[in-house]
Order: C-alpha cells, then sequence, then structure tokens
C-alpha cells in the first residue's frame, strides 16, 4: 500500500484517481486551496487537507505541501491542474521535500508555453501548424492581413481564454501583446479536434486515451467527449514524451483532418478527461505506483451532467440544438457517479456555489474564477 497526496481536488480528474487508487488498495489524501472542492467528498479518502493559495504565496504553499507529505507520510505527490507549477517550483527551486510525480519545472514552463511547445513539437508524426510569436504592436501588425487564416492566443494561457479565430484585422485591436503577455498566431487548421490524456514513466508510456470533444464551455474545455483510437496520436505521444524523458500526466489537442493529417496544437502537462475511461480493474493505479502499464476499458460519451446543464445547455438554446442535446444528456455516462461512492451532487454545487463568490469578489468569469488561485502565466516561481 502506498499513501498518494492527490492535488488540485476541485477537478473531476483527481475525483477520478483518488477512486483507482482506493481500490488499488492505497491510501488516498486530497488536498486544495478551495474549501469546497469536488473530491472532497468521496468516501474513498483518508483526508483531506485544504492549503494556502500557491499563486501568491509560493513558500507558505511549499511549507504546508511539505507538512502534508510528512504528516501523513506520502509516498506520491500527484498534481492534476496547474498547481503542478507551483509544486515542482517548490520542489526544484526552493528545495522543499515533496515525492512529486511531474518533470522538472523547466520542462513543464517550455511544454506550457505555447510558441516554445511548438518549438519542441516538430519531428514526432504530428507537425503543429505554423506559429508567430507576437511580442509587441509591430509583430501583430504584420499579421493583420493574413488574420483570416490564423488564430490569436496567448502564449500563457487555458481553456481557450481570449482565443480570437479567424479574427478580420480590426478585432486585433482588441489585444496588445507585449513581453509579458506575448502571444502567438498560428494557421487555422480545418478538421475535427481530438484530444489525448497520457501517463509517462521515464519517457515511456503507460496509459494513453485519446478522446473527441463533443461540448464545450464556450471555446474552452470539453464538457462531454468519446473516446476514439488513433495509432497518429499514440505515435505523436511515444516520440514526444521519449525524446524529453517524461514522468508523469500529459495531455496534448490535436486537429484532424480530412486528408486524415493529424497536427498537435498544444500541450497541457496535466490531467485531462481521457483518465475518465479507465476503470478501477484497468490497472492504471498500479501504473502510477509500480510503473506498470494499463488500457482502458471504459467506452461510449461522458461528462459532467451539472457542467452540461450550465454550459451546454444554453449553448444548445442558442443554438436551436435543444433535441439533440436531450438525447446526448440523456445517453452519457455521468463521470461524478461511482459504484460505492456518495452522490457528488452536492458536492458540485457547494463547489460552484465558491466558484461563484470569488467571480464575484474578484469580477471574473467562472472559469477565470476556478483557476485564478492555481494559475501561473511564467512569472517567474522559486525564492
Amino acid at each position: 500500500m502506498k499513501t498518494v497526496l492527490i492535488t488540485g481536488a476541485r477537478a473531476p480528474v483527481a475525483l477520478h484517481w483518488a477512486r483507482l487508487l482506493h481500490m488499488a488498495g492505497n491510501r488516498v489524501i486530497l488536498a486544495d486551496s478551495h474549501r469546497f472542492a469536488m473530491a472532497r467528498a468521496t468516501r474513498f479518502k483518508a483526508a483531506y487537507v485544504r492549503l494556502p493559495e500557491p499563486r501568491n504565496a509560493l513558500q507558505t504553499y511549499a511549507k504546508a505541501v511539505e507538512r502534508v507529505v510528512k504528516d501523513y507520510d506520502c509516498d506520491l505527490v500527484l498534481p492534476t491542474c496547474e498547481e503542478i507549477f507551483f509544486l515542482a517550483a517548490a520542489r526544484d527551486e526552493i528545495g522543499a521535500v515533496i515525492p512529486l510525480v511531474a518533470p522538472p519545472l523547466q520542462l513543464l514552463a517550455r511544454v506550457h508555453d505555447k510558441y516554445s511547445f511548438a518549438m519542441m513539437a516538430a519531428g514526432f508524426g504530428a507537425d503543429p501548424p505554423k506559429t508567430t510569436l507576437l511580442r509587441n504592436s509591430s509583430d501583430l501588425d504584420a499579421c493583420r492581413r493574413a488574420s483570416k487564416d490564423l488564430v490569436f492566443k496567448p502564449v500563457w494561457s487555458r481553456f481557450a481564454e481570449r482565443v480570437l479565430i479567424r479574427p478580420r484585422p480590426a478585432e486585433l485591436d482588441r489585444i496588445l501583446p507585449s513581453p509579458t503577455d506575448p502571444w502567438v498566431a498560428q494557421t487555422f487548421l480545418p478538421g475535427e479536434e481530438l484530444c489525448c490524456w497520457a501517463l509517462a514513466r521515464d519517457g515511456e508510456i503507460q496509459a494513453l486515451q485519446a478522446y473527441r470533444p463533443l461540448y464545450r464551455a464556450g471555446k474552452g474545455a470539453s464538457l462531454a467527449f468519446e473516446p476514439v483510437s488513433n495509432p497518429h496520436i499514440r505515435r505523436f505521444v511515444a516520440g514526444f514524451v521519449g525524446a524529453n524523458g517524461w514522468t508523469g500526466q500529459i495531455s496534448f489537442d490535436f486537429r484532424h483532418d480530412a486528408q486524415g493529417r493529424l497536427s498537435v496544437i498544444e500541450c497541457n502537462p496535466r490531467a485531462t478527461s481521457g483518465l475518465h475511461y479507465f476503470g478501477g480493474a484497468d490497472g492504471l493505479a498500479e501504473a502510477l505506483v509500480a510503473g506498470h502499464s494499463a488500457n482502458a476499458s471504459l467506452t461510449g460519451a461522458m461528462t459532467l451532467p451539472l457542467a452540461m446543464l450550465c454550459y451546454g445547455l444554453p449553448a444548445a438554446i442558442r443554438d436551436r440544438a435543444l433535441r439533440r442535446w436531450f438525447g446526448d444528456f440523456r445517453s452519457m455516462g455521468d463521470i461524478a457517479a461511482w459504484p460505492g461512492d456518495r452522490s457528488m451532487l452536492r458536492a458540485q454545487l457547494q463547489a460552484l456555489a465558491e466558484i461563484v463568490c470569488v467571480a464575484a469578489r474578484r469580477r471574473t468569469g467562472l472559469k477565470a474564477a476556478a483557476t485564478a488561485d492555481i494559475e501561473w502565466n511564467g512569472e517567474p516561481l522559486g525564492r
């Protein structure tokens, strides 16, 4: 039996990891800076610990995590959200004793940077689109005439925030790239979006699942998804994690066109929805703690019903697609449901209420409020 500290307990993927690890006989400690993180409600935990917010108090956060590791004798620390950057900084820059399942901070930063990642990702069978770094108004002006063929996004961002897809030249006046807030312009690629999640150790894939987003929160995170099998995705991931000696979780977004060409768009060095296709008997917990391999056995479309109601239903009403939405909603599996565990509805409502309060206090949208305390946008991390 191992004791695993799972951070980012607000995320459904943290809840899924807790269940898998508990079923495999491990002791699970959950932690987050949110008071009502959703995974806190699971029966499959030994304890929940509320941590300080890492974004504005890294030293305090590092000491708190180190204390949890010591008090609960944790063998592994498994991050699930962007707190991974602060945990890596605590380990690599401050010297905190944290048995973190993650690569060095320097490598994490390179893949989180959308321009840097585009430069790293070529040569593995799914080359990214042409990507131009924008650091000032002159760089932006050089792209105006071709803007209808481009996608503009901040170098440091998540959930497709502030993204402009094939904008008119005049729409570019809404952004102002700078050295502290750089952007990229990428060639727009037609086709469907595919994603994947993977777990690796020392550059070897231990588990991987590709999936297709079906519904989204705006342009960003997928609310519902279905599994896909694509050998080109596995080949790319194997090449990339092998070349970088990757250890930990890693996720990618791709564009797959009608001719079968696959192009990687960006990288998220954290857990994403593909994880939910691993059931309790699929060996994923053993892959994490003992270095084994695992294959997903679950199938079918899945969603978090509350998210589909909050984001998917308004979009269906706006797009006059209610019949399709209702049909999909009834047929999809619930990623929050699990045999032997309690219902997560109350926990989701409490978590949502906390995020609404944060959004009101910070005067931001819900998506921004959900990650305001853990997002990292390239600021210096360390002592």
